[in-house]
């Protein structure tokens, strides 16, 4: 437990520690998701790419939503860590296991019984309506080793373990990459080959963790008898997941909003925006990377009492993702946009429509390093309602509207589309700084108290 202290210790020098294989984790689970789209976009033609693209946002969301839930488990491990409450921190892994094995059940039968309702609601051109469902359907099998991943992950994360994650990821990238190369360019499978490759690599990487955490074990004392779903920790993983979760479930049903808007201007530039969203996505790993450390270190010393250490963590976070951001941004500006876009598509068409999207959207991905940077901050405080607030409030109020308004304004293309999400993410970034300002975010007790503190803590 020692060497994953989060508490002690240089602060830069140990947030990038624990931030790096985070970002090497995110980057291989983007990579593996994107290989399809890849794959697809240099063997397949825009229908299969507009597929892949489609149905990939549908998964992303369910993803979003385990992601969350698992910050919940992350946080409250983390909390009790720091507090050095191991026993608590034993029975709430337990719970975290029976808790997301009901969450799996669930997801997986919804997705298996609804994957064609859920194509058309996409607004998936028609000429690609069966390969998406297709696509939706093959994946969804694979709900459960997504939950499964997330799950043992967020449990690590919580005690300071960022490395063996990364490790679980590694081996679904290389069995993805060569099973898409194989079904894709080999056996023409088209998206549905994409699709079982991914499954195939999840349910690898998955049984990985498994053996892995045989052999390794949770770092706790994790017995039979914590593996149960206590109905405390049961509430606490809820209450600090939930909301992360809630909003990541509205956030990424807005850009499947989004998408079904623009799907409906064509077949062009429904894979545009497909393609472009993968380009983003690697753009912003680094600040969702940093976010996620940010949230586990700073869950560590709020329970050890240390909040000056965790400013200073949100600190050096910020300025960090910051400098990276920069470099990305002016490399798309100055004309690097189209040879990013061409990774995922060989069409040519594609990349010209969909860099004017891309030239505008990409402002965001400076904006997002205050933004993400401060809900991991937030969340590692227990502030999870107040990062759901902000965001669904720029999310719905602010971009959604925007994107619906600029699609229906004569004149307008693809450009206009992309000013949507930096303009709701300056509204996002005003409220977070009001609330880190005013001082919201320290709480009210001390996680090291009782049972009853950390409950009222969370309000």
């Amino acid at each position: 437990m020692e060497k994953n202290n989060l508490v002690e210790g240089k602060i830069f020098p140990t947030l990038m520690r624990f931030a790096i294989p985070f970002l090497v984790a995110y980057f291989l689970q983007q990579l593996y998701g994107a290989v399809d789209l890849l794959v697809v976009g240099q063997f397949c033609t825009p229908v299969e790419s507009s597929a892949v693209s489609t149905g990939s946002q549908v998964m992303k969301t369910i993803t979003g939503i385990v992601m969350g839930l698992s910050t919940g488990a992350t946080v409250l491990i983390g909390q009790y860590i720091g507090a050095k409450r191991k026993e608590d921190a034993a029975k709430t892994v337990g719970t975290a296991i029976m808790l997301f094995l009901v969450v799996a059940v669930v997801f997986t039968g919804i997705m298996l019984l609804f994957s064609r309702q859920t194509a058309i609601l996409m607004q998936a051109p028609e000429a690609a309506l069966d390969q998406t469902d297709e696509y939706i359907f093959i994946c969804s099998i694979g709900i459960v080793f997504i939950v499964g991943y997330n799950a043992v992950s967020g449990i690590l994360r919580g005690m300071g373990d960022s490395k063996s994650p990364m490790i679980f990821v590694i081996v679904a990238c290389i069995v993805n990459i060569g099973l898409d190369l194989l079904f894709v360019a080999v056996f023409d499978m088209k998206a549905a080959g994409a699709a079982l490759a991914t499954v195939i690599a999840q349910a690898l990487s998955f049984l990985f963790s498994l053996v892995y955490l045989k052999v390794k074990g949770f770092g706790l004392e994790v017995k039979a008898k914590h593996i149960r779903l206590d109905r405390q920790k049961t509430g606490g993983i809820l209450r600090f997941g939930t909301p992360v979760a809630l909003q990541e479930a509205l956030v990424n049903i807005s850009f499947l909003i989004i998408t079904a808007i623009l799907n409906s201007k064509g077949l062009i530039e429904s894979a545009a925006v497909g393609v472009v969203e993968k380009v983003i996505c690697f753009a912003m790993l680094p600040t969702t990377a940093m976010s996620m450390a940010i949230a586990a270190m700073t869950a560590q010393n709020i329970g050890a009492d240390r909040a000056d250490r965790a400013k200073l963590c949100l600190k050096y976070g910020m300025l960090f993702t910051l400098g990276i951001a920069a470099v990305i941004v002016v490399f798309i500006e100055v004309g690097g946009g189209p040879l990013l876009l061409s990774i995922f598509t060989k069409d040519s068409q594609t990349v010209s429509v969909g860099f004017w999207y891309l030239r505008s959207y990409a402002m965001d991905i400076i904006l997002v390093c205050f933004i993400f940077c401060m809900n991991g901050f937030f969340n590692g405080c227990g502030k999870t309602f107040f990062t759901m607030a902000h965001s669904l409030i720029a999310t719905f109020a602010v971009r959604v509207p925007l994107a619906w308004l600029f699609s229906v304004t004569a004149g307008v293309g693809m450009f206009e589309m992309g000013l949507a999400a930096p303009i709701a993410s300056v509204c996002s970034i005003v409220m977070c700084f009001v609330y880190f300002k005013a001082g919201k975010w320290r709480p009210k007790f001390k996680v090291n108290l009782t049972e009853d503190d950390l409950n009222v803590a969370t309000h």
